[in-house]
């Protein structure tokens, strides 16, 4: 059963709950200690001032005839403003107490969420970073962590606050005046009421809004990490034009926002200073017919002030409360998708083994089928080719034996050593299984980083080593940094061969007991490509290696070659059994050698 967003966040801030409550109460006592000020006025004015009699509880009365009574107040009228120096004194320092506990706990929150909210892509299947574009994801890791943030540290408690005005206030005046009380409790639900409009109507918007936003920064991700793309075929107009129009979108959203919130305050503003003028007008009223003593009436239009501002920005809260929604949900939606997970009798046993697909059947979602009863088994140490067209399901294998998807139960099974890899711990797994893809990534550090990432403590002779197998060691010296040069982003300074031959080299000092070429030589030249391979001999009888390649002559020397057409097996065998029947790789292998005649 999925959590609510609420509990996620209230989970999330178990070890900080201590400092919300302290900040709180230091809020509790702020307010207070603001409503005690008008009080200390009104008794100066009604009982020191214009000398009318006591009327308050005896505790009060007994500590006045403590301080030598009413005479010794009015002489000593200096006592009155050291109370309140001594009530603005209680204000700061619970001011401040208040906002540092709020801080610790607010951050401690926040930063917990964005661990929680990384640790949990870096779990999530594969396949879910596909169906998600990159700039969304990123959106909502930065901007909706940090509209949540804001709202915590500064809606949250302006909320509380306005809560404990009002209710205090309205304990105060009630005890001073029932009329005037009631007359301003006629704003309260009118506040309320609009407020709560404005809020299903603002929850809508700001979730449209921040939804053009996570686009606007996918055009921008795609077209930094595109840039060679976008420079090659001259497509700076069209990313410009793509843009403007979905930045024109979102700042016109943002517009219609601005004409909402604008109806909202101005509303907001008239009634507050309806309030306003009620309070002045009956309490004039009130005060020139003997109802309520001066200093009661000035209590009350200070009360009607301090509580005017909290009731007008009573709608920024909700307004801020509803983008803080729709963020928290944005979030929350990818706290809720499931992880990948081991079942608890996953083992992790020796990966040196033979492998075996049977009776294999694939296909993605809503998708054609990729692979159908497919069977074939490698042996251990051997090298392993195949060949296929595009769309045949080459990599489609290497992804279901790597478990960047998982098999469904009722489509085959895929075993290592005769164990099933669902059974096998995924972190075991991808550890001993050693990919190249076609389109490597490489990371804005130094070469020697990227090669290193694997295994950050490989001495330097192992890195060279690996980089000497990779055929990418001369050319790595011929830069002015050698080993030191930073990659640029996406590798986007090297030429696709050389990142390539750095992701291959990458994965040599991994060592693992089953390596994987994706269609990984395809930018090298024929000559790279043969020296690639004859280094990678020495891993015979070390490794398994299997190589996806569309060039005949890479695969030729391979133990077994595997054909693929259209997701089926189509043929296997050794080069020199396939060329010596009629079928696809015949084919393929005439029309390249006949190429390479023809180029010579």
């Amino acid at each position: 059963m999925k959590e609510s967003d609420y509990k996620i966040i209230r989970r999330l801030a178990e070890g900080y709950i201590r400092y919300f409550f302290i900040s709180g109460g230091a809020t509790i006592i702020k307010v207070a200690a603001g409503f005690a000020v008008p009080q200390v006025i009104r008794f100066a004015v009604d009982h020191v001032i214009d000398g009318l009699p006591l009327n308050y509880p005896a505790q009060i009365t007994k500590m006045v005839k403590a301080l030598g009574g009413i005479e010794f107040l009015q002489k000593n009228l200096w006592f009155f403003a050291l109370i309140i120096l001594i009530l603005a004194f209680i204000t700061g320092i619970s001011d401040y107490a208040g906002r540092v506990t709020l801080a610790r706990g607010t951050e401690g929150t926040v930063k917990t969420l964005r661990d929680r909210l990384f640790d949990h892509i870096q779990k999530l299947p594969y396949s879910w970073h596909i169906k998600n574009q990159t700039g969304d994801i990123i959106q909502r890791s930065t901007s909706d962590v940090e509209v949540v943030r804001n709202f915590i540290s500064t809606q949250s408690v302006e909320m509380f606050r306005v809560i404990i005005l009002v209710i205090i206030s309205l304990i105060l005046m009630f005890s001073m005046n029932f009329q005037l009380t009631v007359a301003v409790l006629v704003f309260i639900p009118i506040v309320l009421f609009y407020s709560t409009i404005f809020y299903g109507i603002l929850a809508k918007k700001f979730l449209v809004a921040d939804e053009a936003e996570g686009r606007l920064f996918t055009t921008i991700q795609e077209n930094l990490t595109g840039v060679r793309v976008v420079r090659a075929f001259g497509r700076e107009r069209h990313e410009i034009e793509k843009f403007s129009e979905r930045n024109n979108t979102f700042s016109d959203l943002w517009v219609k926002l601005g004409y909402q919130l604008g109806y909202y305050w101005g509303i907001g503003d008239l009634v507050t200073g309806v309030l306003l003028l009620v309070i002045v007008a009956y309490g004039t009223h009130f005060a020139v017919n003997k109802v309520i003593t001066l200093g009661e009436f000035l209590a009350f239009a200070s009360y009607a002030a301090m509580i005017g501002w909290p009731l007008r920005s009573f709608g920024r809260i909700l307004s801020e409360l509803s983008k803080a929604k729709v963020s928290l949900r944005r979030i929350c939606e990818i706290l809720k998708e499931p992880v990948e997970d081991d079942s608890p009798d996953s083992v992790a046993p020796d990966l040196f083994k033979d492998i075996e697909f049977k009776n294999v059947s694939f296909k993605y979602e809503g998708d054609n089928w990729i692979l159908k009863d497919v069977s074939f088994k490698i042996k251990a140490g051997s090298t392993f080719a195949i060949l296929g067209g595009t769309g045949s399901g080459k990599t489609t294998l290497m992804y279901l034996l790597n478990r960047l998807y998982d098999l469904p139960d009722d489509m085959g099974t895929i075993t290592i050593g005769g164990v099933n890899i669902k059974n096998i711990k995924r972190d075991h797994l991808r550890k001993n299984i050693g990919m190249v893809l076609q389109e490597p990534f490489l990371f804005s550090r130094t070469i020697k980083e990227n090669i290193a990432i694997v295994n950050p403590d490989a001495p330097m002779d192992e890195i060279k080593e690996a980089a000497s197998t990779a055929r990418v060691d001369e050319t790595i010296e011929e830069f002015s940094k050698g080993y030191d040069t930073i990659v640029g982003e996406r590798g986007v300074t090297l030429s696709g061969g050389q990142k390539q031959r750095v992701a291959i080299a990458r994965m040599l000092l991994q060592k693992t007991p089953l390596m994987v070429f994706d269609d990984s030589l395809s930018a090298v030249d024929a000559d790279t490509d043969a020296k690639i391979r004859s280094s990678l001999k020495k891993r015979k009888g070390k490794s398994t290696i299997i190589i996806i390649s569309h060039r005949i002559t890479t695969l030729m020397e391979s133990d077994t070659i595997l054909v693929l057409d259209k997701g089926r097996l189509a043929d296997m065998g050794t080069h020199e059994e396939l060329i010596r029947r009629d079928g696809i790789y015949k084919d393929i292998y005439d029309v390249q050698m006949n190429l390479a005649e023809d180029i010579e």
